[in-house]
């Protein structure tokens, strides 16, 4: 997301932490269905059109991103991702071009071009093999927060509850034409980076800068907005991104993931006034998180991040609810977050939608929940992918 002086100021009607989402989507063949390098095009058609959506382009000519400008409401939120995926829809279909959204391309086809520039230049050089092939695509949320000390306790919060966001997102079993086995291929994918994961526990911004600082000077990172970890810090704004999430099947996912995301940094804020600091994790019940996320999503086993134990996905989600119902009443989104919790329950995840599609059919299903709209009181307006 483009860096903003005003990101961190609150709306005026209701205090609320401001908010805003960038999304990465794969370009593919409407025939074939396997990534095409078709970014500039698009971009260049989206780009021309008005409207609060920022245009980026990404590490391979085969995705676009779109970050929605900042908002105080869902609605407003909603209204922007809807717009956002449709108008590109739109755009990559005068070119012959469908757009998914997934966390990795489910169809083989040849290595992608790379997209000029010194920067992608250097990651290529660096990660050599690791991002031959890496067209992963995630959902990111920003929200705002005073200042970066106050960002950098709200991050220790954030910790636990990272693997629980990922596991509502996950949408990407399939790669290449085959079944990983995962529910999110995608996090597999980024799990082989440095800095990925988790964030490391930080006294302060200066400590946490120092760490970020630590693997630049290292070689492993190109700068400090190359980190991996689920929820970091802007280099630019005060602002807390959470990057855990795969891209959505659906806007609603998105919201709801923006939903949980904000009411989690008012939680910790609020925690923060009274003086209560963010766990300090084990690192390896951290990763055995994660990776537990990823591979069983939210229907399955888990790890609970803090007690280092056997659970269920359901009871992580449970737990997260409980603990941030009080912040949703105060923002106003408690209701939605319930129906879409439940919805999701009953449709089931972007992974599920893509096994009961299969191979042949998956990106045209894909490609047909991309734009469809978001009633805040119904959530979606697909039918479900199961009963």
């Amino acid at each position: 997301m483009a860096p903003r002086e005003e990101f961190g100021a609150a709306d005026e009607d209701a205090a609320r932490m401001t908010l805003g989402v960038e999304e990465e989507f794969l370009l593919v063949d409407a025939g074939t269905g396997v990534p095409v390098p078709q970014a500039e095009a698009v971009l260049g058609l989206v780009r021309a059109e008005p409207g609060p959506t920022q245009w980026q382009a990404e590490l391979f000519q085969t995705q676009v991103e779109a970050a929605t400008g900042i908002c105080g409401s869902l609605d407003e939120l909603a209204a922007q991702l809807v717009a956002g995926r449709r108008l590109l829809a739109r755009a990559a279909g005068t070119l012959g071009v469908r757009v998914v959204a997934t966390g990795v391309p489910m169809l083989g086809g040849a290595l992608p071009p790379r997209t000029e520039g010194a920067r992608f230049a250097a990651i290529e050089g660096v990660h050599t093999g690791l991002v031959r092939d890496y067209q992963a695509c995630g959902c990111h949320v920003h929200v705002g927060v005073p200042d970066r000390e106050t960002a950098v306790g709200v991050l220790n919060h954030l910790a636990p509850w990272l693997p629980t966001l990922l596991s509502l997102s996950v949408n990407s079993p399939l790669r290449h034409g085959r079944d990983q086995g995962y529910q999110s291929w995608r996090a597999v994918e980024q799990s082989r980076f440095p800095a990925s994961g988790l964030p490391p526990w930080s006294a302060s911004a200066a400590e946490y800068d120092r760490a970020v600082e630590r693997l630049v000077d290292c070689g492993v990172l190109i700068d400090d907005r190359m980190t991996f970890w689920f929820a970091r810090l802007s280099p630019h704004l005060p602002t807390v991104e959470f990057r855990a999430a795969d891209t959505t099947v659906e806007a609603w996912e998105s919201v709801l993931q923006a939903a949980l995301s904000r009411a989690l940094v008012r939680t910790a804020v609020g925690d923060l006034a009274v003086g209560r600091e963010g766990p300090r994790l084990d690192p390896q019940v951290a990763a055995a998180a994660v990776w537990s996320a990823a591979r069983y999503g939210v229907d399955g086993p888990a790890v609970h991040p803090i007690d280092g134990v056997l659970v269920t996905g359901h009871r992580l989600v449970a737990e997260l609810l409980a603990k941030v119902t009080p912040a949703l009443e105060d923002e106003g989104d408690l209701d939605f977050v319930r129906v879409a919790w439940s919805l999701l329950r009953l449709r089931g995840t972007g992974a599920e939608l893509q096994r009961a599609a299969g191979s042949e059919a998956v990106v045209a299903m894909l490609a047909d929940r991309l734009v469809e709209g978001v009633d805040l009181d119904g959530v979606g307006t697909q039918p479900l992918g199961r009963t």
